[in-house]
């Protein structure tokens, strides 16, 4: 009897009529090749762990998404559709955009075999992006000096969060409704992604 998470229950039933079928199909692949498998939700979304994480699937409103932790090991350049949408198998919307079934279970089973044997992918480093703060960011946080000093505590990544959260609004009254929102979750020592920390 596989061991299931009823958050993944949950993740597959609310998840949109024409995607609930693939998430089921990857699944049953997914423990009937690695009996051992933990599910977990991790990034808001399903993941199997395996001496490590070895793969997770997304639902989307028009498509879903399966990607492995390893893919580079596992699969052909030519056959990663990584650039098309999250994880490498594409834009899924059937069961038919899928490789078949004896397919993917020679992936998972490999993806074990990787995990086992403590396989580490090179990530490449990356620089991280300099923080630039807007002067109408700061000046709103100077107006609640609590948000401000919770907001001059946080790391360089929280505080990107928040200055990429307004920075991509669309229009000036999104932006601010976004900065007073801001303002607000920052007085409380909350920081953009507050809601999934705790997932």
């Amino acid at each position: 009897m596989p061991t299931t998470d009823p958050r993944v229950d949950a993740y597959i039933a609310k998840s949109a009529d024409f995607a609930q079928p693939i998430l089921n199909h990857l699944r049953e692949v997914i423990h009937a090749a690695c009996p051992e498998v933990k599910e977990t939700i991790k990034w808001s979304m399903p993941n199997f762990d395996y001496h490590g994480i070895m793969c997770n699937f997304a639902a989307f409103k028009q498509h879903c998404a399966f990607g492995f932790w390893k893919a580079e090991l596992l699969l052909a350049a030519e056959d990663d559709k990584g650039k098309e949408a999250m994880g490498q198998f594409g834009r899924i919307t059937s069961i038919k955009d899928l490789p078949p079934k004896k397919v993917l279970t020679a992936y998972v089973r490999k993806a074990m075999k990787l995990n086992e044997a403590g396989v580490k992918v090179a990530r490449p480093k990356t620089a991280p992006r300099e923080l630039l703060v807007p002067d109408y960011f700061i000046a709103a946080l100077e107006a609640n000096p609590a948000a401000y000093d919770v907001f001059k505590e946080f790391s360089a990544s929280a505080k990107r969060d928040y200055c990429d959260w307004l920075t991509e609004a669309k229009t000036a009254a999104t932006r601010d409704k976004r900065m007073a929102q801001a303002v607000e979750w920052i007085a409380e020592g909350k920081k953009r992604n507050w809601k999934y920390e705790n997932c």
